[in-house]
């Protein structure tokens, strides 16, 4: 262990069943810097955190702490929140041995140990006030609030700015240069790749769980070298076969749109018979984008049009207007899985918008479920429990499900999420045929290969504002990343905003 290193891990090797987490991972971590660790989403990032925090073991490799660490520990902010949004700011800071007296509370001893850590981030909010009511941005930094009370000799950052606006990002920066000068060692675990490049005295990145770059000096790569590193070298442009729209106005129309706290000024289109991607980082608002089509959000400004109507302002709206919402997470919101797959595919069509009048026969309602899972290669019968199918069939019932309405607007949250390579396929080439047949189709997804294999163009999205978009030869996974995480290409020139 080197005299400035507060933390060092050696040869970490972590699996889960036969996938190889990380591969003889190593990383340094000095008293004074930040230390930046880069990758793609399933690179490695959150097992090495966990690892180095102490909540996961690994399988193999070392991880050692300095003697002079040992009693500040390691504190470690996550990008998922944990705190209790019934309880005060005070209650969140101290959750676990808050100064007491007579048994209770010691609001006074809280507030004065809180009031120079919540000054240092700028954080000016009534200590009494429940977490749950402040915004997005303050709950971040309350978090990492809670941290700092702790003295911590390593501080681990993971995402610290995924949800915050740029003047708190610039807060934020201000306080780990304060940090990294009491000798404080910080994590920094980032996708904002030009934050690495301004605040980082060192990067290591991962790729598939291994390191591509070892603790090199910030100054020292640039944009490009890191996206070489988290993506390796680009494959050569591929030859799209593009789509052509068909004339007349656009089913999806957002002008000038502001969602409070999630979108600032949001314009684009989507033309029937085109397939267009909305990509970012968690809390980009690319999602919040697709909840306005879907009637899910409320607009503060801006003119939104759906099908030939205006804004809908619920899904039972939007599904009016012709709209077919597929989300992500198809257990919470797109099945009923203890009910029958022919239940499950007439339940928007008939059940919800009534169409008809008069509730077809069940033998109508399951011949009807017949065409639909033939035409999808449902693996399946229209009476089996949607529970007892495979994870890939079954979303293939929420598609099915919303192919019964015969839609105009087709909006896709992560449709292949969790589903083996060959229902991929099968999916993507559905997709096709619903924009050959006319719809106008919104995706969002995770997988950056999913959207430059599906998309005729792709809206990037950066702290909810669209920053850029790509089409033909520059729709490619490494532009996409660039633009995303930077707001630039691979060679660290900057994208057009949409509309530009």
């Amino acid at each position: 262990m080197d005299g400035d290193d507060l933390l060092s891990a050696r040869d970490l090797v972590k699996s889960y069943g036969g996938v190889r987490a990380l591969d003889g991972v190593d990383i340094r971590l000095r008293g004074g810097e930040v230390h930046a660790l880069v990758g793609e989403n399933g690179a490695g990032k959150s097992t090495l955190v966990r690892i180095l925090s102490g909540s996961l073991a690994p399988d193999g490799g070392t991880v050692r702490l300095a003697e002079r660490a040992r009693a500040g520990g390691i504190a470690v902010v996550s990008q998922e929140l944990s705190l209790f949004p019934d309880l005060s700011v005070r209650e969140n800071l101290f959750p676990r041995h808050p100064p007491r007296r007579f048994g209770l509370l010691d609001r006074g001893a809280t507030d004065r140990a809180a009031r120079p850590v919540l000054a240092e981030l700028g954080l000016d909010v009534d200590t009494g006030t429940p977490v749950g009511e402040l915004p997005l941005a303050d709950q971040q930094l309350t978090e990492i609030a809670r941290a700092l009370l702790r003295q911590p000799r390593v501080l681990v950052l993971d995402e610290p700015t995924s949800a915050l606006p740029a003047a708190a990002v610039d807060r934020l920066e201000r306080v780990l240069r304060t940090l990294t000068g009491r000798g404080i060692a910080v994590l920094y675990v980032t996708h904002f790749l030009r934050e690495v490049t301004r605040l980082a005295q060192r990067v290591t990145v991962l790729r598939d769980g291994r390191v591509t770059l070892a603790g090199v000096r910030g100054a020292e790569v640039g944009v490009p070298d890191l996206v070489k590193a988290m993506l390796g070298a680009a494959p050569p442009p591929s030859v799209r076969r593009g789509r052509t729209p068909v004339q007349g106005p656009p089913p999806v129309v957002l002008a000038g749109v502001c969602v409070p706290g999630r979108l600032t000024d949001v314009t684009f289109t989507v033309r029937a018979g085109e397939v267009v991607g909305v990509a970012g980082l968690q809390g980009a608002g690319h999602l919040d984008a697709l909840a306005v089509v879907c009637g899910r959000a409320a607009v503060s400004a801006g003119r939104v049009g759906v099908g030939g109507r205006g804004r809908p302002r619920s899904l039972r709206e939007a599904v009016r207007a012709g709209v077919a919402f597929v989300p992500s997470d198809r257990k919470r919101y797109g099945l009923m899985t203890d009910r029958t797959v022919w239940e499950n595919t007439t339940a928007v069509d008939w059940l919800a918008l009534g169409r008809g009048g008069v509730l077809p026969s069940r033998a109508e309602l399951v011949r009807r479920t017949e065409e639909l899972t033939t035409r999808l290669r449902l693996r399946g019968g229209p009476h089996d429990v949607v529970a007892t199918l495979s994870g890939g069939n079954q979303q293939k019932v929420v598609l099915a499900k919303w192919l019964a309405t015969d839609p105009r607007i087709v909006v896709l949250d992560d449709p292949t999420r969790g589903v083996d390579v060959g229902v991929r396929a099968e999916m993507h080439a559905i997709v096709g045929e619903l924009a050959a047949g006319g719809a106008a189709v919104l995706v969002a997804s995770g997988d950056l290969a999913e959207l430059t294999e599906l998309c005729d163009r792709v809206l990037v999205f950066v702290r909810g504002r669209i920053t850029g978009e790509l089409s033909g030869p520059r729709l490619t996974e490494h532009e996409l990343a660039a633009a995303i995480q930077t707001g630039t290409r691979p060679d660290g020139t900057e994208h057009a905003a949409a509309g530009d």
